[in-house]
């Protein structure tokens, strides 16, 4: 187990390595910089040529835009290194006051939306599964079609129209209610929080949930097939024990290694639902970043992303070592 860790730790060092290089490398590939939008806009704006070309002086000196790419990733990536993320060109903020609460969010909603896909999908699909070919198996198999189908964004815009005209909501954008959107962090502030996330949660993991019913009720039904199953029950063994104990266990599998897998599809599917909920998570951020070219602040977005990936994966084996006899790490 040592030596798997040891294993697993420097393949994480060299994955943040690559996705550091390689994000930093494809933000710059596009025609034009963040000087070049920026000019743009300074234009729109009617500002003085001469302003403008002190501003775009002022910016190539800052930010070392006049040097090579290489030396401006080893700036970055050993600022990174002693703690300081960078700063935002865009904003003219450190990316760390930027991220801020917005990644601490992003991680809450990516996190509650899994437990909600777990709570749903693994029991929908055993029944599903226990059931099939009865009217249960059927609206299961179309309710979860219909969740396939279903953009985010377009059950956002439903769930909105729903909450107003049947709910006589009057607050359904934002995780959080006017009084506490500026507010300190509090014990207040996190009820509100989560009093506001359901509607999030529901729209963001509909479509996961509804792809795992299927993964689920298939396992299922291929363990439920098995001669081990079959010799549990001339045994004996209680059917709730034969479906919770020995045909979960092994059914379960493809649904925890795809926890780790979740974490990025679960942050990209809610960017537009973010946009249409104005949510104040990190998707919008990342969106305008990498649209104005914002290196630093766009590069720093994505380390961050796939630092959640490479966690999420790492921790979706530990838990397949632990429910899976069968699956053992040799060191």
């Amino acid at each position: 187990m040592k030596r798997y860790f040891i294993q697993r730790f420097a393949q994480m060092i060299l994955v943040l390595a690559v996705v550091s290089l390689v994000s930093f490398v494809i933000i710059e590939l596009p025609p034009g910089d963040f000087l070049t939008t920026l000019q743009f806009q300074l234009e729109e704006q009617q500002v003085s040529q001469e302003q403008i070309d002190g501003m775009l002086l002022l910016y190539t000196d800052l930010y070392g835009l006049d040097k090579p790419w290489y030396i401006r990733y080893w700036r970055w990536i050993s600022s990174i290194l002693t703690g300081d993320l960078g700063y935002s060109m865009l904003m003219s903020n450190k990316v760390s006051v930027l991220i801020g609460d917005r990644f601490f969010l992003t991680v809450i909603i990516s996190i509650s939306t899994l437990i909600f896909t777990m709570i749903v999908a693994v029991p929908i699909g055993m029944i599903s599964a226990i059931k099939r070919y009865t009217i249960w198996d059927f609206i299961f198999t179309f309710v979860g079609f219909i969740g396939l189908a279903t953009p985010n964004f377009l059950l956002a815009l439903i769930m909105i129209f729903f909450s107003v005209t049947v709910l006589n909501a009057s607050n359904v954008a934002g995780l959080f209610s006017p009084e506490y959107v500026f507010e300190p962090w509090s014990l207040a502030k996190a009820m509100d929080l989560f009093k506001h996330m359901w509607l999030v949660v529901i729209i963001v993991g509909t479509a996961g949930t509804a792809g795992m019913i299927r993964v689920v009720r298939t396992k299922m039904l291929d363990v439920l097939n098995e001669p081990y199953t079959d010799t549990a029950r001339m045994k004996g063994i209680s059917m709730m024990r034969l479906y919770f104990v020995h045909a979960l266990r092994v059914a379960i599998n493809p649904v925890i290694s795809s926890v780790g897998l979740s974490f990025p599809s679960i942050i990209s599917g809610s960017v537009i639902v973010a946009m249409v909920l104005t949510l104040p998570t990190i998707g919008p951020l990342l969106l305008s970043a990498v649209m104005t070219e914002d290196m630093y602040l766009a590069s720093t977005l994505l380390v961050l992303l796939t630092f959640m990936l490479v966690i999420g994966n790492f921790l979706a084996d530990l838990c397949l070592a632990w429910l899976d006899p069968r699956i053992r790490y040799e060191g």
